[in-house]
């Protein structure tokens, strides 16, 4: 089990350090890695207020605010007053956040389907299952 978590734990290393080194390399659009997942979630999940944003993401109401209000800036995203509370809103993706956040993804799926051009569909489908559970793990650890 040692050799396993001295493994595991040199590879996540590297691999934050080469997915930085990609991220500043190879420019995907305009949209930083939290703006994109702030993106996801509402496009998801529909429209949504910073609070159940922040939930979803496991972030402060504070950031979750700060990153909303940068979209906004930017017209990716339009807020949506409650009606019930006049204090409260909600998120909604425009046009354009979601052309630019498809531009995005794009980029980003070209540039990962590269780097695994020559695995298996099967060893694809495994390390994405073993990502998804080891992020789960973190959350449920984290928060659970």
């Amino acid at each position: 089990m040692q050799h396993s978590l001295d493994t595991i734990e040199l590879e996540l290393a590297i691999l934050i350090r080469r997915v930085s080194l990609i991220t500043t390399c190879c420019k995907f659009g305009n949209l930083d890695r939290s703006a994109y997942l702030l993106m996801h979630q509402i496009i998801s999940h529909g429209s949504a207020g910073v609070k159940t944003l922040a939930n979803e993401s496991h972030l402060d109401i504070s950031t979750i605010s700060r990153q909303a209000a940068t979209l906004e800036q930017k017209g990716y995203v339009n807020r949506i007053p409650d009606p019930l509370d006049g204090r409260a809103c909600s998120f909604q993706i425009t046009d354009l956040g979601l052309k630019e956040y498809n531009a995005h993804r794009q980029a980003r799926l070209a540039k990962i389907a590269d780097n695994l051009e020559n695995w298996s569909e099967e060893e694809c489908t495994m390390f994405g299952q073993l990502l998804q559970k080891y992020n789960l793990s973190i959350i449920n650890k984290r928060y659970g």
